[in-house]
């Protein structure tokens, strides 16, 4: 799908030949001279259409616009709240076999934030999974048009917003796989794909290597399952080498049964969407090549299954971590941090600026925040505040959760250095805080999107988050041009 921004008013949108312009009408409307804008005027008049977010009006080939439908929607402030909701009711009533190409007009200049969250909102709206379908209906929609008066003014937030997107639609698809679709092997085979584009590369590391690494945390959890463990490192060099990089990592738990401590039968379908850090990373750095930034990110992804058989992991298990920290597993269910924090450790070899890790790790953040906003844990202020930043600017939001030591408490145990449970109260900080052990030698952060990767019921399928917030925070880190 194309994106393109073009700096027209209403008259020139009414030109466009189009299957469907949808022409968003803020409170700040000004009407000019146009037959379009008359139109407007009338509807308004007459209280057949309101600015107020969410009302709208459609017209089948009106003589006032060269499209075969228009749709006109109110935008309130035209804030990008308003506009996104309004925005995707819109698209989904004109979608059809027949849109190809869609013009989206502002009645009057657009504000920033809006234009993302249009870039957005039709993105989400129009994509559809397909892989594993017999006879696939995917997107027709090739073209998009966006038109403002004040195009120049928004265009890096355009191109940004249309970067993410590229990146976010990667996540969704190998997130929506089902597990026996997107293996370790085959989310490696992913990565090496993305090795193709200017700037990335990509090594994965085997068994035997990752043994002689150490990772024996990684290795207990992997054990239990008939594919192979995969650990994935992509690189994109935007800048100079000296230059330290961000280390991105994603949890690729690419099916999660919960081992010995097996999960209840319901909804255990959705613990294929257990790798979206994975496929988060895989997004991001899809955006990266895309968007061009003058940075240096890393990406690393620990992939396996949690699985059962003969050798799986047990109960009361100890394993000893890339870092010689040794672990009781109470529980083979809190699988997640046992192969973040092989991959924590092995990050500690880039002298890395930050490091991020992704993970659905926590059904106590889903409690705690819904699936509204991410978890938020940062070891430094300055980077917390930059996440949090970034997630705001991107809509894509996330939470400042906290780092007490005393949180630290439930992991101690009689057997081991630490625990990997902590129990129930406070499990999302718990986890945090056992992640929080292995990044003393770098600024760190958690990102707990546990509630925010997919979606459940009806509307059941990854939503490409949190794409959005690190590529803005990573956005940030470059010069400014």
């Amino acid at each position: 799908m194309n994106f393109e921004l073009k700096s027209i008013g209403l008259e020139g949108a009414a030109t466009e030949k189009c299957d469907a312009l949808i022409v968003l009408v803020s409170q700040d409307f000004k009407a000019g001279k146009d037959d379009l804008s008359a139109l407007l005027v009338q509807t308004l008049k007459s209280g057949d259409f309101e600015t107020k977010a969410g009302k709208s009006l459609s017209l089948y080939r009106p003589a006032q616009a060269s499209a075969t439908r228009v749709v006109l929607v109110g935008v309130g402030s035209g804030s990008a709240r308003d506009v996104r909701g309004a925005l995707m009711s819109a698209v989904a009533s004109v979608k059809s076999s027949a849109l190809k190409k869609l013009v989206v007009c502002f009645a009057a200049p657009a504000r920033e934030d809006a234009v993302r969250a249009v870039v957005t909102a039709v993105a989400d709206t129009t994509y559809t999974y397909t892989t594993t379908k017999s006879k696939p209906e995917g997107r027709v929609l090739t073209k998009v048009l966006v038109t403002t008066t004040n195009a120049s003014e928004v265009k890096n937030t355009f191109d940004r917003a249309v970067g993410i997107v590229v990146g976010a639609e990667l996540t969704k698809e190998w997130a929506n796989r089902p597990a026996n679709h997107a293996t370790p092997t085959l989310l490696a085979e992913a990565a090496q794909a993305l090795a193709e584009l200017p700037k990335i590369s990509c090594e994965v590391l085997g068994p035997k290597e990752v043994a002689k690494l150490g990772m024996g945390s990684f290795m207990a959890v992997a054990q239990g399952s008939d594919q192979p463990l995969r650990f994935i490192i992509l690189k994109y060099t935007g800048a100079a080498k000296t230059q330290a990089p961000t280390v991105l990592v994603g949890k690729g738990i690419t099916f999660d049964c919960g081992g010995i401590s097996i999960k209840p039968a319901a909804e255990m379908d959705e613990m294929k969407f257990d790798m979206s850090g994975a496929a988060s990373v895989l997004g991001v750095f899809r955006s990266l090549a895309a968007l061009k930034p003058a940075i240096n990110v890393i990406g690393l992804i620990p992939a396996c299954e949690n699985m059962v058989n003969g050798r799986a992991v047990k109960p009361g298990d100890v394993v000893t971590s890339m870092s010689g920290q040794t672990i009781e597993i109470l529980n083979t269910d809190a699988e997640g941090r046992l192969v973040l924090c092989d991959a924590l450790t092995y990050a500690e070899r880039f002298k890395p600026a930050a490091v991020v890790d992704i993970a659905t790790l926590t059904g106590a953040c889903v409690i705690a925040l819904g699936g509204v906003r991410s978890g938020l844990f940062a070891s430094q202020e300055a980077l917390g505040t930059a996440l949090f930043a970034a997630g705001e600017s991107a809509q894509d939001g996330c939470w400042r959760m906290p780092l007490d030591e005393d949180y630290a408490e439930g992991l101690k145990t009689n057997f081991a250095d630490v625990a990997n449970l902590g129990g129930r109260a406070g499990g999302a900080i718990a986890a945090a805080k056992f992640l929080q052990r292995f990044t003393d030698k770098f600024p760190w952060a958690h990102l707990d999107i546990a509630g925010t990767a997919w979606k459940s019921g009806s509307a059941k399928g990854a939503t490409g988050r949190p794409v959005g917030l690190l590529v803005e925070y990573l956005m940030t880190l470059a010069p400014a041009k």
